[in-house]
């Protein structure tokens, strides 16, 4: 029988057969006896003569730790349930190893050492752990184990949270920056003692918030950006970014004194990996910076005092930052590979950022180098010059952009038909911006033919340009969709349109997906759609037609297809057509009636040919979706048929995101078909409250199902009555649910669940209205304490204020006579509804639903 070291070795041969033999062999001896499997790793992990050390230290990190949650709780009661002396014995073996000869195996070791960790530590276990790592720095001249070490300490610090390690801030903070200081002989020992830095950063506040401590940190970090070691300046720099992150407020000071000057000459590095995280720190800087003036003006809207300072780091050091990062633009290369970050595309997005973050500052000096080189002879500037152009566009007032951008259009517009692929590609990204954020620059009477042409005229060209080509066709269709929307007659797009949709159709019919132009050809025809002008409606059918003969070819095919990657792009395939299919559904409305019949047989078809798990369920029942709503009552014909897939997608509690859309379509059938859907309520009823007590459904589903109950009430009125109880309830049960005031995720869901609830109110007691409204009467105590509840917390948004103010008008008109003038009369009522008229951060349709509610509330109470 093969030792463990030549198993080991085994897994990484080349050899598929082998490797997987191995791996079987390996996960054979993890179930019979884990103990010892374990053991037996960690005693080859720290055999110096074994060529299998790396293989047994992955094997051992894994078998204790693993990405998804549920896999890692298994498997940390898996090592929980070795007996203490083994895990003890382990784990001192574990921190032997650290000092290792073979640095390999030494880095390997770290990891593992924070893999246990990551399980005891929570646990209340190994708490000498750190005690014993930093005991490990002070005690040794092995650079090795210092190395190793630290690397072990960095890897705790990233693993756990951060309340577990606070109270040891202090002596992990000392020995990192001991082993980050600029004397320190060993470079690979100041590397990892900054990696080590930048995961304790977090949880190390309290010393950073004391001054002297605070400046030796940043010292150490700022010499380490001028080490000789390459990777030493790139960590450190890293090091620097998640300061300004954490820290901006504590920053005025060094940026003064220090990282100004660091950071522009970081910028100017002979050395890619240095200048691109010299350039990260100021896209950072500018974001966190976003961040700031946001939280600054929400908080004067709020009539509250502003907490957060803005610095305003970005505006000053411009003169500085800008000519550099105008000078990066330029440094790309025929061969960079679209997918590669690399130091050109971090100075665009640095740009982009920096113009949202300083406005106005920046449009003069990028308009001089943008005249300077748009005609450059050398492409490289060119392309930076359009790049720089269009990376302005959002930020700066329009005021200010509207003169340069109309002057500039003509030139980009001929720009599309530069030799230079890369240079025709910024230029239709240039171009989709103008069109999405100044399309008042373009004058449809003199630049929208030219426009249009030079995009078209891209499609026909490389793969690389053609999303951005599609990106902007996609923006001109919204911005210049007909002053009427859907009921508009013609627009200014309409001329085109049939051309177009041709070109776009050409570039779906490609074998391949590169650069993904045929995902984004149909993403473009679906936008088309959406935003058309009547007019454009025979082009329309046309193409229904055509898509729904590519719909059925797929269907032909189905059982042709073999291969992961074959099958893959045939799903991306229907899913595109489909999408399509839908929009037109949801464009031409009850237009689409003649071919409803080809279409449903199609999407049944899809249906039955789609696996239980797949993605084309999902769009195969938005369309259906769309049909519904189009068809209104017409769509009764159908629902026999398509039942039996709406029960068994409402049942799949795995495949969540299908569950939702299926309750979705419920309420979309009901409000189709009114009434006449009230045979089929037994079943949704049943069905949607049998999914709000299943422990496996993805919470996310109960919001909207709660809400189906409101759609409903609305279609059957006062069919609902048998349904009311049970339902009343159950909305009770949900209204006691509430987030603590930390969890953000919480409040999130709390937030969509209340709307949820307040849906189902709304349209419980207007389906009732129109019948008994008494039925309503034993539970209007509770209604209201609820809303006040919702109204009260400071948590609720914008559309559950509108669903209070919107119930309450509901409520006053179902009961007119003074029935309910007490509840009416409370004190909170009259404030929401005054909030809902007034308040300057509501909507529109807030404020509207608010006055009509206040009108309805007045009649009921006089």
């Amino acid at each position: 029988m093969a030792s463990i070291g030549e198993i080991l070795l085994n897994t990484l041969s080349a050899d598929q057969q082998i490797r997987e033999a191995a791996t079987t062999q390996l996960e054979i001896a993890a179930k019979e006896d884990f103990k010892q499997y374990v053991v037996m790793l960690c005693q080859e992990l720290n055999n110096e003569q074994s060529q299998a050390r790396i293989a047994a230290g992955l094997a051992l990190k894994n078998a204790v730790t693993a990405r998804e949650a549920a896999r890692r709780e298994e498997m940390s009661a898996r090592w929980m349930n070795i007996d203490a002396a083994t895990r003890d014995q382990i784990k001192a073996l574990v921190l032997i190893t650290l000092g290792t000869q073979d640095i390999r195996a030494g880095i390997v070791t770290a990891q593992v050492v924070a893999a246990i960790a990551a399980i005891e530590l929570p646990l209340g276990q190994w708490e000498g752990v750190i005690r014993d790592m930093l005991q490990n720095l002070s005690s040794t001249d092995n650079t090795n184990l210092r190395q190793c070490t630290l690397q072990a300490i960095g890897y705790v610090c990233e693993t756990i949270d951060r309340d577990i390690l606070t109270s040891q801030a202090n002596s992990i903070l000392t020995a990192v920056v001991q082993g980050a200081r600029k004397d320190e002989p060993s470079e690979a020992v100041r590397l990892a003692a900054i990696g080590a830095l930048y995961n304790s950063l977090e949880f190390i506040e309290d010393n950073f918030k004391r001054e002297g401590e605070r400046n030796y940190i940043m010292q150490v970090v700022c010499e380490a950006t001028q080490s000789q070691d390459v990777q030493v300046q790139v960590s450190a720099f890293e090091c620097l970014v998640r300061i300004m992150q954490v820290y901006y407020d504590m920053m005025p000071f060094y940026m003064q004194k220090a990282l100004f000057g660091l950071t522009v000459q970081g910028m100017r590095s002979p050395h890619e990996r240095v200048a691109l995280q010299a350039v990260e720190f100021w896209s950072t800087v500018a974001e966190v910076e976003i961040d700031q003036e946001n939280y600054r003006l929400e908080a004067i809207d709020n009539g509250e005092q502003p907490t957060h300072a803005n610095y305003n780091f970005a505006k000053a050091a411009l003169p500085e930052t800008l000519p550099v990062i105008l000078e990066l633009m330029t440094k790309q290369d025929e061969d960079d590979d679209e997918d590669d970050w690399n130091l050109c595309m971090a100075a665009g997005t640095c740009l982009s950022v920096t113009a949202q973050s300083v406005g106005d500052a920046c449009v003069a000096p990028v308009i001089q180098f943008v005249e300077t080189n748009i005609r450059h002879t050398q492409w490289q500037y060119r392309e930076a010059s359009v790049m720089a152009f269009g990376s302005i566009l959002e930020g700066p007032s329009q005021e200010l952009l509207v003169p340069p951008v109309a002057q500039a259009l003509p030139f980009l517009i001929e720009m599309m038909n530069d030799p230079v692929i890369k240079v025709k590609d910024s230029t239709a990204w240039t171009l989709g911006r103008v069109s999405q954020s100044l399309a008042e620059c373009i004058k449809p009477d003199v630049h929208l033919q030219p426009l249009i042409e030079a995009l078209v005229r891209g499609l026909d060209d490389s793969n690389r340009i053609v999303s951005n080509c599609c990106l902007s066709l996609m923006n001109l269709a919204d911005q210049l969709e007909g002053e009427q929307g859907g009921d508009s007659p013609t627009s200014h797009m309409s001329p085109f349109f049939n051309g177009i949709i041709t070109a776009l159709m050409r570039i779906t019919e490609r074998n391949s997906n590169e650069s993904f132009a045929r995902t984004s050809a149909y993403e473009a025809i679906s936008v088309l759609v959406t935003h058309s002008a009547r007019d454009t409606f025979p082009t329309i059918s046309a193409l229904s037609t055509s898509i729904l003969d590519r719909l059925e070819q797929t269907i032909a095919v189905q059982n042709e297809i073999v291969g992961v990657d074959e099958r893959n792009s045939h799903m991306e395939l229907q899913s595109n057509l489909c999408s399509v299919l839908t929009n037109v559904i949801r464009r031409v409305g009850k237009d689409i009636a003649p071919i409803a019949d080809r279409i449903m047989t199609v999407l049944l078809q899809l249906s039955t040919a789609a696996s239980k798990s797949s993605t084309i369920l999902e769009d195969a029942f938005l369309a259906i979706g769309a049909l519904t709503t189009a068809l209104d009552s017409e769509f009764a014909r159908y629902l026999d048929s398509f039942a039996p897939f709406m029960f068994s997608a409402l049942s799949n509690h795995e495949e969540h995101q299908l569950c939702s859309i299926a309750v979705g379509l419920i309420g979309d059938v009901c409000r189709s078909l009114g009434s006449a859907s009230a045979s089929y309520c037994d079943n949704f009823m049943t069905t949607l409250l049998q999914n709000l007590q299943s422990p496996v459904l993805h919470r996310n589903v109960k919001p909207n199902i709660l809400s189906c109950f409101g759609d409903i009430a609305l279609a059957i009125e006062g069919q609902f009555a048998g349904y009311l109880d049970v339902t009343m309830s159950v909305l009770a049960q949900a209204c006691n649910i509430r987030a603590a005031p930390t969890d953000y995720d919480m409040i999130d869901y709390v937030n969509g669940l209340r709307e949820g609830i307040m849906d189902a109110y709304i349209g419980i007691v207007q389906g009732l209205k129109s019948s008994d409204g008494n039925l309503l009467a034993p539970h209007l105590t509770h209604l209201f304490e609820f809303m006040s509840t919702v109204y009260n917390d400071p948590e609720r948004s914008d559309a559950l204020l509108r669903s209070i103010c919107g119930l309450l008008g509901d409520l006053a008109e179902s009961f007119p006579s003074g029935e309910i003038k007490p509840l009416l009369q409370s004190e909170w009522v009259n404030q929401c509804l005054k909030e809902g008229r007034s308040s300057r951060q509501n909507s529109v349709t807030t404020k509207e639903v608010a006055r009509w509610a206040k009108e309805m509330v007045k009649r009921a109470t006089m």
